[in-house]
């Protein structure tokens, strides 16, 4: 998701200042996304030198509220007309992680993937418990989306380990049926 469509989308029911905004966002995604405050800013003055929104004068608190423009409304509303593309997907650290692990001396990748499997069960039973604390539906279905996450990385990593030791016993057969080709072959010169 992208944080200054998040931001747009949080100024289409009023003003805000940042920390207001980040609250917001927080509150929107269950908190599973903590925004720094000077991301926050930075954003903000960006979408201003886009004309998406507009700063208002500072409150009597010296905090600087913004509003969304007509500009920042049509981006905002065209962001919820189109779908998220899968095609520029972000690098994925964990499969990154895999391939380096296989081609890297003394790195025992079963273990790897039994560390990480470990660590995602882990993390999908925190958000299994962190989705029963949640009364709000925004933040159930950001919940809801990590635990389907992770429960799709655990069948991910099951697949890696079966294929990575099916490849192996293909591997070591192909291996031991080349030795035995090779000493029958041998035993056969005279």
């Amino acid at each position: 998701m992208s944080i200054r469509h998040g931001l747009l989308a949080l100024l289409e029911s009023g003003p805000r200042h940042g920390y207001q905004l980040r609250a917001g966002f927080e509150e929107a995604t269950g908190a599973t996304w903590p925004l720094n405050i000077g991301q926050v800013y930075t954003t903000l003055t960006r979408l201003e030198r886009d004309g998406l929104v507009e700063a208002l004068p500072e409150n009597d608190g010296g905090q600087r509220p913004y509003r969304i423009t007509e500009r920042g409304r049509d981006e905002v509303a065209l962001w919820f007309r189109t779908a998220v593309g899968r095609s520029e997907r972000p690098r994925d650290e964990l499969a990154i992680k895999l391939s380096l692990a296989l081609v890297t001396p003394g790195v025992n990748v079963t273990e790897v993937v039994q560390r990480q499997r470990t660590a995602t069960v882990r993390t999908m039973q925190e958000y299994t418990r962190l989705k029963r604390a949640e009364a709000d539906l925004p933040s159930l279905l950001v919940v809801d989306a990590l635990i389907f996450q992770a429960e799709a990385e655990i069948r991910w990593l099951d697949h890696c380990e079966a294929t990575i030791l099916r490849r192996r016993r293909t591997t070591s057969s192909k291996d031991r049926s080349t030795d035995s080709s090779a000493t029958t072959a041998e035993g056969l010169v005279p």
